[in-house]
């Protein structure tokens, strides 16, 4: 199994640095001193700590304490029928790319590419996929670092958001559709993480697919790199409004789904 992403000092410091509050504000304001602020950020779990710090960090405490705990994790997704996911090494760190494919047609659309697109093409090769589009979440180096091998493997057409060009792919805005097969693709920016964050929305199959990039993972989120307000406002509008069993495809962690996400995930739950 995947492990999370995050853990909870990861999550406590991505807020942290979002809102801009030192250790001695955030301290001030939680009762407790900047030591064990740091100490928290550290990993040296104390609960009632951080209870205290999670309402000033907007943070949800009992989703946060779950992950502390290791009580959660998302339930394992079952097998579908025109989706898989391949993990690989990025100088140390796991990073997720996603076949998606029409099962009647066999025609598909690669989500990133990960370090090594290998796997992925063998994959493909094996169950007699014809790859048409590789669509970009968006351009961090972990995410397309085997672009020019996939793209050279299977022809495809690349296309990446407009805020985030890559040479040899096509710039796209939110609101654009692809038809593959029988599925319908549908664009939407969650930008906040990276300029020009991606989601791409897939009905079709038996549930829908969100391939959402580093916009969103299993119990935690990109850090807010550009803008930590509009990432999570993108998330809480453009993610976690769509059907509570819509799969989520992170780039980064275990698949999870909007509906486990909306209760466990400490910057969402109880807001939506």
């Amino acid at each position: 199994m995947i492990p999370l992403e995050d853990n909870a000092a990861d999550i406590i410091g991505k807020a942290q640095r979002g809102l801009g509050i030192s250790d001695s504000e955030l301290g001030n304001k939680a009762g407790i001193s900047a030591q064990t602020i740091r100490k928290l950020r550290d990993g040296d779990f104390d609960e009632a700590a951080l209870l205290s710090v999670a309402p000033v960090l907007d943070l949800d405490g009992r989703a946060l304490s779950e992950i502390a705990k290791g009580e959660w994790r998302p339930e394992k997704i079952e097998s579908l029928d025109g989706l898989a996911q391949f993990t690989t090494d990025y100088n140390g760190m796991a990073v997720n790319a996603y076949l998606v494919w029409d099962p009647a047609t066999r025609v598909a659309a690669a989500f990133d590419t990960g370090a090594d697109s290998r796997e992925m093409v063998r994959f493909a090769k094996h169950h007699k996929l014809d790859v048409q589009l590789i669509l970009l979440t968006h351009a961090h180096p972990d995410h397309v670092a085997d672009l020019p091998g996939l793209r050279e493997e299977t022809g495809a057409d690349v296309f990446t958001p407009a805020r985030e060009p890559v040479p040899g792919a096509e710039p796209i805005d939110e609101g654009k559709k692809f038809r593959l097969g029988g599925l319908q693709i549908d664009t939407r920016l969650t930008w906040g993480h990276s300029h020009g964050g991606m989601t791409y929305v897939i009905t079709g199959l038996a549930r829908p697919i969100a391939t959402v990039g580093d916009s969103l993972f299993a119990g935690s989120m990109g850090g807010g790199n550009v803008s930590y307000r509009d990432a999570l406002q993108n998330n809480l509008e453009k993610i976690l409004t769509l059907p509570d069993e819509t799969i989520i495809c992170p780039g980064h962690g275990p698949m999870t789904t909007v509906g486990e996400e909306k209760q466990h995930n400490p910057f969402f739950a109880g807001r939506v």
